[in-house]
């Protein structure tokens, strides 16, 4: 016998009761997760432990930075000068300079830096603000989507800013950070209220404040913000207007397709570097 509230159970009653009992599906005909708050805790401390590898190891000189941050033609480092390089150089051109060491970029077969770039930083005050921002965000989303959707929605959207980075930035320059997963986690909730037929004025408000900074503050990609906030609302769009019929086809279909839009567009993006 199994204890309930008020006496024993039988198994098969309990078994019985489980199947009879409806699922609760959020508005967009998923599972609404059981605790929030894990995934987004998840998200959180990888950003924590690849901050602690690069804070530890040098900061903007450690060698992990430059392996990891988004550069589109590469970098050459001066060994003994930690946090600068040279703006432009070939990997022949680094050769050829003593004591160089040469870190391959997106075009040079780095192609992982497109996703690895979106959970480095090397500030304390840039982890703590995307942090925060994703803990307050993160977890509305996944309660709309459910977990996997969620997760999608952010690599998604983080593929998406690291590529618009990449196709639209000084090639010489090297970008990192989370911002363009946070802003595409705005603007699937823009989305989603939008959806709901919500009240839209705080959500607006708040992209439209992010937007001001990203476009008046230094030394802010504005490249990666943009993409990952087109790319998350399309994201978000595709979950939230997909036929119900044979919804779950349409939702992973739909996010492989953009996934594969962006990597295309890297690849075209090469073409033109090289």
């Amino acid at each position: 016998m199994i204890p309930a509230s008020v006496g024993f159970q039988c198994p098969e009653c309990v078994t019985q009761a489980a199947r009879d009992t409806p699922v609760i599906r959020t508005r967009f005909g998923v599972r609404g997760p059981t605790a929030q708050y894990v995934t987004t805790g998840v998200l959180i401390a990888i950003n924590a432990a690849i901050f602690a590898l690069v804070f530890f190891t040098g900061r903007g000189g450690s060698p992990w930075f430059f392996r990891l941050a988004l550069s589109p033609i590469g970098s050459c480092v001066p060994a003994a000068q930690a946090g600068r390089y040279w703006a432009g150089f070939t990997a022949a051109q680094c050769a050829g300079k003593s004591g160089a060491i040469w870190f391959a970029g997106v075009d040079g077969g780095a192609w992982w830096q497109l996703m690895t770039s979106a959970f480095l930083h090397v500030d304390p005050l840039h982890i703590a603000m995307n942090m925060l921002a994703l803990w307050f965000l993160g977890p509305p989303v996944e309660q709309a989507i459910g977990r996997g959707r969620f997760i999608a929605l952010y690599l998604v959207a983080a593929l998406g800013g690291s590529v618009a980075v990449f196709c639209c930035s000084v090639p010489a320059s090297s970008t990192l950070g989370a911002s363009g997963a946070i802003f595409g986690l705005m603007g699937a909730l823009l989305v989603f209220v939008l959806k709901a037929k919500g009240n839209l004025q705080q959500i607006l408000i708040w992209v439209g404040l992010n937007l001001v900074l990203t476009f008046t503050m230094p030394h802010i990609s504005w490249q990666g913000h943009v993409g990952g906030l087109l790319t998350g609302g399309a994201v978000a769009a595709l979950f939230a207007y997909a036929p119900k019929s044979q919804r779950n086809l349409w939702h992973w279909a739909g996010v492989a397709g953009i996934a594969v839009l962006m990597i295309g567009l890297a690849f075209a993006r090469t073409l033109t570097l090289t």
